[in-house]
């Protein structure tokens, strides 16, 4: 045999070999996993629980209150986590937790998810009754396996799954854990083996908070202003327009506040900074309307003074209202699709502005 042909042979062999190696897992493909794993995986279910991350549960029950669990994730150098929530949502659900540090060391542990704030995410707590010396984390082919068994009649059905930011671990002494990079609600039935992605908890009041508040007070107040500040000229239709655009911008950013309180009521949820900043805008928007009420005649010698008020509070109402659209879309997880989306209407809105400004300055 030739030296290229034995060459070949060979390449195509460790070729095989290598994509065999780094095939994913899978329910057709067996879980050779028991030396590594500290109970018997041979007989356990499986399901792919979450598709888009490629999150594969098996499970089992093992015994007469004991249930095995092994949750198998593409080993993105980031924490796998799988939580069991008693309503479907993340506060107030118990996770277990597992990771690889940088330095080879395996760990899992427990977490009890009291809040939505790091320091909120307890270490060591949480309502899970793990059988003691089950809990493994085992790094095989580029997948995390995080086992673990739990003592309990039947687990909670509605399992939440997250996966970390990359290169984020929590480290001694306290543990703390990061938020999560991503995150799924499921409802699974261990019976039939069957899972169903459920929608965030009240997830249409979210919309309708996010929605309301974008619009009014992040898109129709600075249109508005454009229309207070270069339309003049059509008097009195600009000013007519210009309360009417605020007035309505008003209203829905009352009832988005308002789908915020209601939110925040329902969810148990630790959104201070959020809240605060909703809060301030919201009270910026009264001010202004208390202005308009109180607004002096144009030859009063206090309207220049009035003028420069309105103005001043008007352009903070628009900043902050900007922030905190952005800052809501974080916090809500709702996708770079809002984030963009938001962002293009900005910029938008802000060349209008600039053209328009210097057509003004040089007609002046």
């Amino acid at each position: 045999m030739k030296t290229s042909s034995i060459f070949f042979v060979f390449f195509l062999i460790y070729g095989l070999a290598s994509s065999v190696n780094s095939q994913t897992d899978s329910c057709s493909s067996n879980l050779n996993l028991n030396s590594q794993i500290k109970f018997d995986t041979s007989s356990l279910n499986c399901n792919p629980v979450w598709t888009a991350r490629d999150y594969i549960l098996r499970y089992a029950q093992a015994g007469p209150k004991l249930w095995s669990f092994v949750l198998s994730a593409p080993n993105t150098n980031a924490y796998v986590a799988i939580g069991f929530s008693p309503k479907g949502n993340m506060v107030g659900s118990s996770a277990v937790v597992g990771w690889v540090a940088a330095d080879g060391v395996a760990h899992i542990k427990q977490y009890s998810l009291t809040g939505q704030s790091p320091p909120q995410v307890l270490p060591d707590q949480g309502t899970l009754d793990i059988l003691g010396n089950s809990s493994s984390v085992v790094s095989e082919s580029s997948r995390l396996y995080v086992a673990f068994q739990l003592s309990t009649d039947r687990p909670e059905n509605r399992l939440l799954y997250a996966v970390g930011p990359i290169g984020v671990f929590p480290t001694a002494p306290n543990f703390r854990l990061t938020e999560h990079n991503n995150k799924v609600s499921t409802t699974l039935n261990y019976v039939t083996g069957q899972t169903q992605t459920q929608k965030s908890p009240y997830s249409n009041l979210r919309k309708s908070h996010g929605i309301l508040n974008m619009l009014g007070w992040g898109i129709l107040m600075p249109i508005g202003a454009i229309v207070a500040r270069y339309f003049k000229q059509w008097d009195p239709i600009w000013f007519y327009s210009h309360i009417s655009i605020q007035s309505l911008g008003f209203i829905f950013g009352i009832a988005g506040v308002i789908c915020g309180f209601l939110l925040e009521n329902k969810l148990s949820a630790n959104v201070n900074k959020h809240k605060g900043l909703g809060i301030f805008i919201l009270i910026l928007g009264c001010l202004q309307v208390m202005a308009f009420l109180a607004r002096p005649e144009k030859v009063s010698k206090y309207r220049k003074y009035w003028n420069w008020y309105h103005y001043i509070v008007g352009r903070l109402l628009i900043f902050f209202a900007a922030v905190n659209v952005f800052y809501g879309i974080h916090l809500g997880n709702a996708g770079s699709g809002w984030n963009a989306g938001f962002a293009v209407v900005l910029v938008g809105l802000f060349i209008v502005a600039t053209v328009l400004e210097i057509r003004m300055r040089m007609k002046k």
